[in-house]
């Protein structure tokens, strides 16, 4: 018995790491592209308005269709399908080189979400299987920490690019190069671990054929996730900004952006051991965190400019970790995609309303807009402690988040 644990232990953390090197590939693509989106945009003849809203519906579709992608690997079983149909649209980036206006970017950027939004349910329910034998916290923690490297890598080597051709094209040709060595791990992984599923031991009380609930504790879970993503300013609007004022110059944006990866990753470990010893409590960390970001973004000159990234980076590596591992904790398995899809919807949601709304408060008044996100940040504290008091009262569902 132990013997076959420490087997399931072995295989769980390969899955895990494999993953995260798949992941390691499609963010060196992905934040490489996204780290210059709102100058490339703005290069190309966009308003602050349109960088912000293109940016926030693409988080909406992205988390939008995983209501679909969610219930439908569920039901169907094909997790590894969607995963692998998922990341081969991450291939509408580096397409970015034959973009010659602001609206065919505008069109490659959502596809490139979409894809996400297919692949993420599926994904994230693969990953439950695999953190399940590490530890929730650890498990997403070590998949976001290795995301994150190629979050670090593809915008430096961007700005590299760019400031040895002087131009976008290059840099976007360039991320050919880590979509085969990403499709090739992805195969390598499906390969590996056809079954994901049977590194989870299911005992009699989570057969995963109860029902998914909206009970007292995921009410105000998904409240607070609305709220925090509501008030959470897209980078490319910050990166905007940067460019429009010459707050930063524009060689270096996809430095900070890189910088902002790097206290992702970094905060992600902490933040998921941390998770895995004190539960849902750390959550507060994340809009305490937002709090600042804008009034230092728009205000605040160069170095608030570099604050506002780095705490912007903690931030999602907040999000990236311990919402999607107590969502984990929260669900029956056999409804983890459905569960997932939902409140990624929730999260794409609240972050493309207040894409908009930031956008265009940055147009008519940036104190405005520094005003309202604050304003929603601490709706999100509230949030926060309605969540707590829930977990207080004792319902199953917490005790399971507290494990």
């Amino acid at each position: 018995m132990d013997s076959q644990a420490g087997d399931k232990r072995a295989f769980a953390f390969r899955l895990i790491i494999v993953l995260g090197i798949v992941s390691l590939f499609g963010d060196i693509i992905y934040e490489g592209g996204r780290s210059v989106i709102g100058p490339y945009m703005l290069f190309l003849g966009a308003s602050a308005l349109v960088v912000a809203s293109v940016s926030g519906l693409g988080e909406f579709l992205g988390y939008g269709i995983r209501l679909l992608s969610g219930y439908v690997s569920d039901r169907t079983g094909s997790y590894w399908t969607f995963t692998i149909l998922g990341y081969l649209m991450i291939g509408a980036i580096p397409l970015l080189v034959f973009a010659g206006s602001w609206e065919v970017a505008a069109v490659l950027v959502l596809i490139e979400r979409i894809g996400k939004g297919i692949r993420s349910p599926a994904k994230d329910t693969i990953l439950s299987h695999a953190s399940k034998q590490v530890g929730r916290g650890l498990g997403f923690g070590i998949h976001e920490a290795l995301d994150q490297v190629g979050a670090v890598i593809g915008p430096i080597a961007f700005s590299l690019s760019l400031a040895l051709s002087g131009g976008y094209g290059t840099g976007f040709a360039m991320l050919a190069i880590p979509f085969v060595l990403l499709v090739a791990a992805l195969v390598y992984a499906r390969l590996s671990v056809p079954r994901p599923v049977d590194l989870e031991d299911v005992s009699g009380s989570d057969t995963g054929n109860r029902p998914l609930q909206f009970s007292s504790v995921m009410i105000p879970y998904g409240a607070f996730t609305v709220l925090s993503m509501a008030g959470f300013t897209v980078f490319p609007l910050m990166a905007y900004h940067f460019s429009a004022h010459a707050i930063v110059p524009d060689v270096q944006v996809p430095v900070f952006y890189a910088v902002a990866m790097a206290a992702d990753a970094l905060f992600a470990l902490f933040l998921g051991k941390a998770y895995d010893r004190g539960g849902l409590g750390v959550l507060a960390i994340i809009p305490l965190l937002n709090i600042p970001v804008a009034a230092l973004a728009f205000t605040g000159g160069y170095w608030g400019a570099f604050a506002a990234t780095v705490m912007w980076g903690l931030s999602m590596g907040g999000q990236e970790t311990v919402l999607r591992a107590a969502l984990a904790d929260l669900t029956p398995f056999g409804k983890r995609g459905t569960a997932y899809g939902v409140f990624n919807t929730l999260y794409g949601g609240g972050w493309f309303v207040g894409s908009v709304v930031l956008g265009a408060l940055y147009e008519m008044d940036i104190l405005l807009l520094v005003l309202y996100s604050i304003v929603v940040e601490v709706g999100a504290l509230v949030a926060f402690s309605w969540l707590i008091g829930s977990i207080k009262r004792g319902h199953p569902d917490a005790a399971m988040a507290r494990r």
